[in-house]
């Protein structure tokens, strides 16, 4: 695993990202560059699933999800993507470079992108990767974060072997490895899900817009503690939500919290501090779930998938995910999904891993993250 050096000690980030004055060009394959717009959505819905079927890739986007990345007002589309056309005008890859913008602990910037199957082997990939690095390495270089510092890249554990040597080449290196789980609910009668009590004043109630923002700052003190998690802001927790299936979704509220306690526990975070003493509802745990029609038929299946289950810190081991993980399975099973579906980091330090197995989760494929540590 790659370590990252204690913020006190690092050089200024400007020194580590080593950005290069100018971007490199990108001649192979002698395709037309500019950036993306959302009037590429089509094409680049065209571009990933095409790429996703030829990389044996079960997963399949739809329009609503592309479409969906041009509505982040964080992104900047203008720098930070790149698409290459061919003669005939076909998108034939695409490149694009982000941070989030809510990072205070470690700072990230992501990559990702893709050539199309019928122009791989030509350098394409190669020039285009090295643009996306050295324009990444400019991205952390401008933040003025003077925190550590994380260039990564996402790929499926059955990726085409060029395309890992491509990255390995290029520096980086695994750094964490998911799971991607299953459970399946055709014969709960046989295999029935737990009945999860909750204790003292905690109650599970469907997710509701009023009861959004509570569940952005449970998320928030839920995740502090896990590796290359950073806190959302209000834009990012209610982004990117072209699948999500707010009947599927399930929240633990407290109706009498203890407010003093919570207030002096050195966990709480200011955030959620001031939400008590306002006396705004108090999301302990919560399950957020999304639909993706479009890889029922590669994965052979249809599911429901879990895209967040947490619980505050304060309130582990009250049964709260659980709560809201089984209730999720329910909704899916109630509208006829024959699997419940989840992702998860192999290292996660809550104890998932034995949630999971609990309910009759196993193992269906996984994926890694590889980065240089900065």
């Amino acid at each position: 695993m790659a370590t990252v050096e204690p913020a006190a000690t690092l050089a200024p980030i400007a020194e580590r990202a080593a950005a290069p004055a100018r971007l490199p060009e990108i001649t192979a394959g002698d395709l037309t560059w500019r950036p993306a717009t959302v009037a590429d959505a089509p094409a680049l819905l065209e571009l990933h699933n095409t790429i996703a079927a030829a990389d044996g890739v079960p997963d399949r986007e739809v329009l609503d999800e592309v479409t969906d990345l041009f509505d982040a007002p964080w992104r900047r589309f203008d720098t930070d993507t790149l698409l290459g056309f061919d003669a005939a005008g076909r998108l034939r890859a695409e490149g694009w470079v982000e941070t989030p913008p809510g990072d205070v602990r470690t700072l990230r910037v992501f990559l990702d992108g893709g050539v199309h199957p019928d122009r791989r082997g030509e350098g394409i990939g190669r020039e285009l990767f090295a643009w996306q690095v050295a324009r990444g390495r400019q991205v952390m270089a401008e933040s003025g974060k003077e925190l550590p510092a994380r260039l990564a890249v996402f790929t499926d554990d059955d990726v085409p072997a060029a395309k890992l040597r491509l990255y390995e080449r290029a520096g980086f290196t695994p750094c964490r490895y998911y799971a991607d789980l299953r459970r399946d609910l055709r014969d709960l009668e046989s295999a029935p899900l737990p009945d999860v009590p909750l204790d003292g004043s905690l109650r599970i109630v469907p997710f509701s817009t009023e009861l959004d923002e509570a569940a952005r700052l449970a998320h928030n003190d839920a995740f502090r503690d896990h590796w290359g998690s950073e806190p959302k802001s209000p834009e990012q927790w209610t982004h990117s939500r072209a699948c999500f299936v707010p009947r599927w979704s399930h929240l633990v509220v407290d109706d009498d919290p203890d407010v003093e306690a919570l207030l002096a526990d050195p966990r709480t975070d200011d955030e959620t501090a001031a939400a008590l003493r306002a006396g705004e509802p108090l999301v302990v745990g919560y399950a957020m779930n999304e639909l993706f029609e479009g890889d029922f038929t590669t994965r052979g299946y249809t599911f429901g998938y879990t895209a967040i289950l947490g619980t505050r810190k304060a309130y582990r081991g009250r049964k709260a995910g659980l709560a809201a993980l089984v209730a999720s399975m329910r909704s899916f099973a109630e509208d006829g999904m024959e699997y419940a579906c989840l992702g998860v980091d192999t290292a996660n330090p809550s104890g998932a891993h034995g949630l999971y197995a609990h309910v009759g989760y196993t193992l269906a494929y996984g994926s890694r993250l590889l980065s240089i540590e900065l």
